[in-house]
């Protein structure tokens, strides 16, 4: 905890940047938000709540380019049903409600996953746990922390009840009422054998001149839900329900911040196998040219005309990729997003997002999309 700006540095520094900073109490001014130096942690303690001895501001490490896993888990205070492992799609950093979420997960190792369900295990029963209980885990070079561990139902529950065949808001009542899960047996209704996508829809629409990024701060006001035998056209079917609409073919910008360029990488090379042609800031043009990729570089807004807003508003741009790192390319690249989001042009703003949308669109080229129904699904386990 920090009660001063110095506080704050002097933890910041021990623990090492970026960290996440955050009010213990918030009433009015800023909430949580990711800090990258000593500038930073300054200007959000000129905006955030007054930290006081009552009050103080909560400092703690933040993991980089970390996957988040979200578990739902049932327990009977003996016995623990694991209903889901759910493999977040953008990086640990953006708000878990903000975040699309794979059910099982898609990438991650067995072995992994086994041991993420023995610790949701060991967890429910050290503290007690009858009724549902989510955890949020974060995995990062093979490691698995603990984020957070709430002992009620998450607003995942009810994405997982229908992924998995499981109702757990009854189930979780059967066990508060004394049921076991042992006569219950939930493991025995659970359906598998298909990929779960859920995804987060945002009123973005509805404020002009709000900016899209994500964040530690939760902004998205619904969810929608897609599922497919694959990853891909399961995040495709997410996408369409959200209102996104990815193209098949056309044109798509990039713009890149330097310690996300490796990370976007893959999702480039699909793309641009895919025939789609790529423009892209100096920078990342020059990044993606040193890797083999055809791609035309373009202004951006501060550099002249015809720059890359000119190109969005002609429809001469059909996806936009855009990645930043610091307040500046946040400021300089802004009228990029909200030009994006004004003229309905699909984006993201996330590495793991640009690789989930150039996945999709090679398994839509390839295989298109199929309708079936819940029960369909769940007579195929």
């Amino acid at each position: 905890t920090a009660f001063t700006v110095e506080d704050a540095a002097v933890i910041a520094d021990k623990i090492g940047y970026p960290v996440v900073v955050r009010p213990s109490y918030v009433l009015g001014g800023r909430a949580m938000e990711i800090v990258y130096d000593r500038a930073d942690l300054e200007n959000y303690f000129k905006y955030a709540v007054v930290a006081s001895g009552k009050h103080p501001i909560l400092v703690d490490k933040f993991l980089v380019n970390a996957t988040e896993v979200d578990v739902d888990a049932v327990s009977d205070g003996t016995d623990t049903y694991v209903a889901g492992v759910m493999e977040h799609i953008e990086e640990a950093g953006i708000h878990s409600g903000d975040s699309a979420c794979v059910l099982p997960p898609h990438s991650l190792d067995p072995a992994l996953i086994e041991e993420i369900e023995r610790q949701t295990v060991a967890l429910a029963e050290e503290l007690g746990v009858v009724g549902l209980m989510n955890i949020q885990f974060a995995v990062k070079d093979g490691d698995i922390y603990i984020l957070e561990v709430n002992p009620r139902a998450s607003r995942t529950s009810p994405f997982v009840s229908k992924a998995t065949g499981v109702p757990l808001a009854k189930l979780a009542t059967k066990v508060i009422m004394g049921g076991k899960l042992k006569e219950i047996n939930p493991w025995a209704e659970r359906k598998s054998g298909y990929y779960s996508v859920k995804e987060s829809v945002f009123p973005f629409n509805r404020f002009p001149g709000v900016d899209v990024l994500l964040g530690p701060e939760m902004r998205s006001t619904g969810e929608v839900m897609g599922i497919d035998e694959s990853v891909g056209l399961a995040f495709m079917k997410s996408q369409l329900g959200a209102g996104q609409v990815l193209p098949q073919q056309g044109t798509v910008f990039l713009s890149i911040a330097d310690n996300a360029k490796d990370e976007v990488l893959p999702a480039a090379q699909i793309l641009g196998e895919l025939g789609f042609k790529i423009l892209a800031t100096k920078g990342t043009a020059a990044y993606l040219q040193g890797k083999g990729i055809a791609v035309t570089p373009v202004l951006k807004v501060f550099e002249g005309r015809p720059n890359i807003v000119d190109h969005m508003k002609n429809r001469e741009v059909d996806l936009v990729v855009n990645l930043v790192s610091d307040k500046r390319t946040v400021r300089d690249s802004m009228s990029i997003r909200q030009t994006a989001l004004l003229y309905g042009i699909p984006y993201t703003t996330t590495a793991a997002g640009a690789r989930a949308m150039a996945q999709a669109i090679r398994e839509l080229r390839g295989a298109g999309l199929t309708v079936k129904s819940l029960q369909e699904y769940y007579g195929a386990n």
